[in-house]
């Protein structure tokens, strides 16, 4: 892809425009979304993303569109399960529901903050270094395999990290929240809120998240453009999300299974395109590994909605299942 200037400065502008839209909702109305208006955002986030990628079919052709939707679907259900972490953050430090979607929105921006410098930094090496996929793969495979044994986290798991541990030791904080503010003052003294301690928390996790999704879309598609504005997408829309997912998001207990089996197919699919554009002297004398195929666009996304449908279908099953025998239990 050809992206020339004006349109990279056109789509940063639109999505910043978007951005501000939702930060002066909350701004001006601090408050816990509907179903119906969380369904209504969730929607239009879902509507906008296919309409670009419409764009970019007719713009670059249906290979770029595909390296797109492929992409977004990927960073959107490793942004799902994101929401798991940030439910357990929510409960653990006690944060009122009328402003979670304050911290949810700041988690968002520093998402797409973090996630545009890995961004950057991971098409910079690919472009000097295409041995750097076999670090991507291997770390994908590793992670998946850790996923699959963990499976999804929940409040007695959540381990505070040494930032959130030292913030707690060396910053005056207060005992209290003061609305959805950072400071407060008590008996006549400025302190810092529990809010900072969330945004921290917030601020890691999505870094850890960061360390995970940047090589997932790159094994996709190394069109900057595309990585970029799949990231985008795929945090648009994820504070309503959690909303309107609310006590759903505890039914999805196959999401980490499915989620380690794309993370593992991108890995290997990133390791066979390493070794088929192979130049690393002590891996078959630096020649190309002829027999590594190459996995066409159509087959990735196949393979990946596939894994996500069937992970959440069997988890509403395995969920409806299980509140069936425990009414019986109940009723006997």
């Amino acid at each position: 892809m050809d992206v020339s200037g004006v349109v990279w400065a056109g789509t940063l502008v639109a999505l910043t425009a978007i951005l501000l839209v939702d930060l002066l909702i909350i701004g001006r109305r601090p408050h816990e979304p509907s179903v119906r208006e969380s369904s209504m955002w969730v929607g239009f986030y879902v509507a906008l993303a296919l309409i670009f990628g419409v764009g970019v079919w007719l713009a670059s052709g249906p290979s770029a569109a595909g390296q797109f939707y492929t992409g977004w679907l990927t960073e959107y259900s490793l942004s799902v399960d994101n929401l798991f972490v940030f439910v357990i953050i929510m409960a653990r430090f006690g944060v009122p529901r009328q402003y979670q979607q304050k911290v949810l929105l700041v988690g968002i921006v520093l998402a797409l903050v973090m996630r545009g410098g890995f961004i950057a930094a991971g098409a910079a090496l690919i472009s000097q270094f295409s041995w750097v996929f076999y670090i991507f793969g291997a770390f994908l495979i590793y992670t998946a395999i850790n996923l699959a044994r963990q499976g999804e986290p929940d409040e007695d798991e959540f381990t505070e990290n040494i930032l959130i541990r030292w913030s707690r030791r060396a910053l005056p904080i207060s005992r209290d929240y003061d609305g959805a503010k950072l400071t407060t003052h008590v008996n006549g003294r400025r302190l810092f809120t529990p809010m900072l301690i969330v945004m921290i928390a917030i601020g890691t996790t999505d870094l850890i998240f960061a360390l995970d999704s940047i090589p997932a879309i790159f094994g996709i598609t190394q069109e900057p453009y595309l990585v970029f504005t799949a990231n985008v997408f795929a945090l648009m829309g994820l504070r309503q999300l959690y909303f309107l997912l609310g006590g759903l998001l505890d039914r999805l207990i196959y999401l980490s299974y499915g989620l380690a089996v794309v993370l593992g197919f991108i890995g290997v699919k990133l390791v066979l395109e390493a070794l088929a554009d192979n130049n690393l002297p002590f891996i078959n004398g630096g020649e190309h590994v002829a027999w590594a195929p190459h996995i066409p666009i159509w087959l990735s996304l196949t393979v990946i909605l596939g894994t996500l449908l069937a992970a959440t279908v069997a988890s509403l099953v395995k969920s409806s299942r299980d509140r069936r025998r425990e009414l019986v239990k109940a009723r006997g």
